[in-house]
Parts: C-alpha cells; structure tokens; sequence
C-alpha cells in the first residue's frame, strides 16, 4: 500500500507522548508478546467467558504491536535486536493463539481436529517467522524494502485478526478458527512463493 494501514497511523498518533518516557520501544514488545501469551492461555482454558477475555486480550497485543517500530522510528532508536525481537513476539503469539484456541476447543465437537488444526496453524506461524526473515533480507539485498503483508484501502490481511474479538464474543470461534488456520497455511505458502522468486531474481 502507498500508505500505512489505518492501525499504524493511529499507533503513529497514540505513541507520541512515550518519545520522552524512560519506556523504550522493546519494552512494549514484551509487553505485546506477554498479553498474546495470556490471551492464548485463556482461550486453552475451553471458557466461554475466559475466551472472550482472551480475544479481548489479543486484539490488543496485536494493536500495541504497531506501537514499538513507530516508538524507535520517532526516538530514532532503532535497532537490529528490537527488528528481530519484534519478529520473534509476533511469530510466537500467533504460534501461541493456535495452539491455546486449539486446546481449549478439543473438548468440544471439534475433538482431537482441534488439537490438529492448532498445532498446524502454530507450525505455519513459526515457519512463517522464518521465511519473512529470510525474505525481509533477500529483498534489503536487493536494496527493497521489508516485507510487508498484502493490502487494500487502508487494511492489511493481518488485520483480519481484529475480527477474533467480535466472532469470538458471537460465539463464532469455531470456524473462524478454521477460516484462520486455512489463511495462515496460504499466507506461508504464498511467503515462500515470494522468497523463492526473490531468490531467482538475485541469482539471475
């Protein structure tokens, strides 16, 4: 996108009193990786209610995460650890988010699919992690940018992520859970699609 997706340019907004805080941009990581790891031990615990408050909690880990790269950029106080710290949180809590929702729905109708499915959605989150690391630096190679996800008027693909909170308070987790491990198995196929053709075009 020619722009920033809307979330980031709110974070860009929300962040600003911070730049003259002792709070540095890998402190809001932690955070962000800490309430994704609580929101996916609340969804394990197979509560309604406990889920609720987990999609709550995720919602907000992932919107905090636009918080620390627009924090180092306006302190100009970025860096390589806060680059690959950043990559690693958000690999994890999406690896975590599978794995718990996919726990706490193996008790129900889903049965043991349940555990597959998370287990398949977590594999692809880190497997994604380390093919976008690998792309991130084929494209800098190459002197492009980093990657980033695909996107439309404003909105990102990640940003269907926002919608566990509303689906999950409607009782619809259920297939959104499946919805949401089908696009993760493409999004990694579609990153390795691109590494591979970033690739080519270095050797040729």
């Amino acid at each position: 996108m020619d722009k920033p997706p809307y979330d980031q340019r709110i974070a860009r907004i929300l962040v600003r009193p911070l730049a003259g805080t002792p709070i540095a941009a890998n402190h809001i990581t932690a955070i962000s990786l800490v309430l994704a790891l609580a929101a996916a031990a609340l969804f394990a615990l197979g509560d309604p209610a406990a889920a609720n408050w987990g999609a709550g909690l995720f919602v907000l880990a992932r919107f905090l995460d636009h918080f620390d790269g627009e924090l180092a950029r306006l302190t100009g106080k970025t860096s390589r650890l806060g680059y690959y710290f950043d990559y690693v949180a958000g690999g994890a809590s999406y690896a975590a988010l599978f794995a718990g929702i996919g726990i706490g729905l193996s008790g129900g109708a889903f049965g043991g699919w349940a555990l597959l499915l998370g287990a398949a959605g977590a594999a692809s989150a880190l497997i994604g992690l380390f093919l976008n690391l690998d792309l991130d630096r084929q494209l800098q190679l190459a002197g492009g940018e980093a990657v980033g996800y695909p996107g439309f008027a404003g909105f990102e693909l990640e940003d269907g992520i926002y919608l566990i909170a509303p689906v999950t308070w409607l009782g619809w987790l259920e297939p959104f859970f499946v919805a949401a491990g089908i696009g993760a198995a493409i999004y990694c196929l579609w990153t390795a699609w691109r590494l591979a053709a970033a690739r080519a075009a270095k050797s040729s």
